[in-house]
């Protein structure tokens, strides 16, 4: 099934899981946009500076730390996706409570291992 997937803190950095999880997202035919701090493209995905208002986003998975999530709050929000994952390192229960209030599944894991075991 396909999930429309946001990846934030997207990198050009091959060394990091964010660019990692964009090439495994893309190797698995996961319609896939991305933000981070640097303009750049990662397997045909182009990542973006800007907040843009993506449609028919499913899935946002989390590549920033807490300290930095809440000037996203409202852009994740706006976006109305199904889940959010929060990949390791990026916890933040204060998002947490946020999103279930919203109705929005909070998924504590890695995108890596998920799509790796077929749990995506």
């Amino acid at each position: 099934m396909k999930k429309k997937t946001l990846v934030i803190g997207a990198s050009t950095n091959p060394g990091r899981y964010s660019n990692m999880a964009i090439n495994r997202l893309v190797g698995y035919k996961q319609p896939t946009v991305a933000i981070g701090l640097r303009e750049g493209e990662v397997a045909g995905v182009k990542i973006e500076k800007e907040m843009l208002p993506f449609e028919d986003i499913d899935t946002i998975t989390m590549y920033i730390n807490s300290k930095r999530q809440p000037e996203y709050y409202d852009y994740i929000l706006s976006l109305n996706p199904e889940r959010v994952i929060f990949n390791p390192g990026t916890e933040n229960r204060e998002l947490y409570d946020l999103l279930r209030k919203n109705n929005i599944e909070v998924e504590v894991g890695c995108t890596l291992v998920m799509l790796g075991s077929n749990q995506y």
